[in-house]
């Protein structure tokens, strides 16, 4: 997808080596196939307004950054609630296509399902070409 992906948390690339190969190593061939990054003392936690002070760790997050380095997206969730690999596939090849087209990408959009074009013609007619269901 021509994009960089990195894991980044408070724990020691100690922690990141046995973690691959206890556990990654046994849900994916050779572990997690980018790199497992080491945020000690919340330094990169901080910048994203993830890390927890009292706790000292980075809070569960991912982030969609452009190639300008400008956020684009981003999710924050507690540990207790698992990220959803095939949404975040989704919204980078939304995120590509508007940033490659200028078209808009509608709730749900999937590659090859209708866009909108911006435009003053669109203001008050969006409901003339996307329904809720093709949100699913």
């Amino acid at each position: 997808m021509g994009v960089d992906v990195l894991a980044i948390s408070t724990d020691s690339r100690f922690s990141h080596k046995i973690w691959q190969k206890e556990e990654l190593s046994k849900m994916v061939p050779n572990g997690a196939p980018y790199p497992l990054l080491s945020d000690a003392g919340g330094k990169i936690g901080k910048v994203y307004g993830v890390y927890e002070n009292d706790a000292g760790v980075d809070i569960r997050g991912r982030f969609i950054v452009d190639p300008d380095g400008v956020i684009q997206g981003m999710e924050i969730l507690t540990p207790s609630v698992g990220r959803n690999v095939s949404e975040l596939i989704r919204q980078v090849q939304a995120f590509q296509h508007v940033r490659k087209t200028g078209e808009v990408t509608p709730s749900g959009w999937q590659p090859g399902k209708p866009t909108l074009k911006p435009s003053p013609e669109l203001v008050g007619t969006v409901w003339k070409v996307w329904k809720p269901d093709m949100a699913f």
